[in-house]
């Protein structure tokens, strides 16, 4: 049996990187599967799943509207009766806006589709979740919620709220058997950061990326999907209100001028990439 046999699980930004790595893997382990990303690549996602013999439902869906959540929440249940997990993965970066620059609009978008919607998903699963007296909720946030220089300004202000969702939502749902925790990638190679790997394949430079952490290299969408995959099994089964990080180790070591160095790093390879 698959870790996940039987068990009915939504997980949005599912087309592409992270999110269509976790689809493939879920489906694998014996996940039903309700996929939902905002673009069509989602279809494409879930076409490979049942061409591999697992079970999924594509949906394009805006994981930061609450009329969206609220539909494909509502599609898990019609299909499967149930909702055993939900990772609430899809995310914007917003690119590396000087400080100065960034408008209040710009603000908005990023924390509405990182954070509202990971709030969002939250609150429309757990009535569900708590009939069954069970459930694991998975958010995605980020090491840039937990340190400064690792991303922009609202991508990261966002991430860190993700992180005390996942804190809050735990300790308020006392009692009822539903878990949440969130995971925190750190360089990930995915369409988000695309760019970076991009210019440092041209420039020769590619071996460079990542190099600040232990492992010196990035990590690659399936080695978040690995994580997500233990949160949303019954192996994590006393694992709540944690945030889980993913990252090499940066983390734990990277001081200031580290710091200092691989943000500039990263303005320099998005500036020319978009310059």
């Amino acid at each position: 049996m698959g870790r996940l046999e039987g068990k009915s699980v939504i997980i949005t930004g599912a087309g592409s990187g992270i999110g269509r790595a976790a689809t493939l893997l879920f489906a694998k382990e014996g996940a039903k599967l309700i996929a939902v990303d905002r673009t069509e690549a989602v279809k494409e996602v879930v076409a490979e799943v049942k061409k591999a013999g697992g079970t999924a439902d594509a949906l394009t869906a805006d994981a930061g509207s609450e009329k969206d959540v609220i539909a494909f929440i509502d599609r898990a249940m019609k299909e499967y009766g149930k909702l055993d997990a939900i990772w609430a993965n899809a995310g914007i970066s917003g690119g590396l806006v000087p400080l100065a620059e960034q408008s209040v609009e710009h603000w908005q978008e990023i924390l509405r589709v990182n954070l509202i919607g990971a709030f969002l998903a939250v609150k429309h699963c757990i009535p569900h979740m708590i009939r069954q007296q069970s459930g694991a909720i998975v958010c995605t946030a980020s090491v840039a919620g937990l340190r400064a220089n690792a991303g922009g300004s609202p991508y990261s202000a966002s991430k860190a709220g993700v992180v005390s969702l996942a804190q809050t939502a735990a300790n308020a749902l006392l009692g009822t058997g539903v878990r949440v925790n969130a995971i925190c990638p750190g360089l990930i190679e995915t369409g988000m950061t695309q760019p970076i790997f991009e210019r440092a394949r041209e420039r020769g430079t590619q071996g460079k990326i990542g190099q600040l952490n232990p492992l010196q290299r990035a990590g690659g969408p399936q080695e978040i999907a690995a994580m997500a995959l233990f949160l949303a099994s019954d192996e994590s089964s006393f694992i709540n209100g944690h945030d889980l990080v993913v990252d090499g180790a940066i983390t734990g070591g990277r001081n200031w001028t580290q710091q200092q160095q691989g943000y500039v790093a990263l303005r320099k390879a998005f500036d020319q990439h978009t310059g």
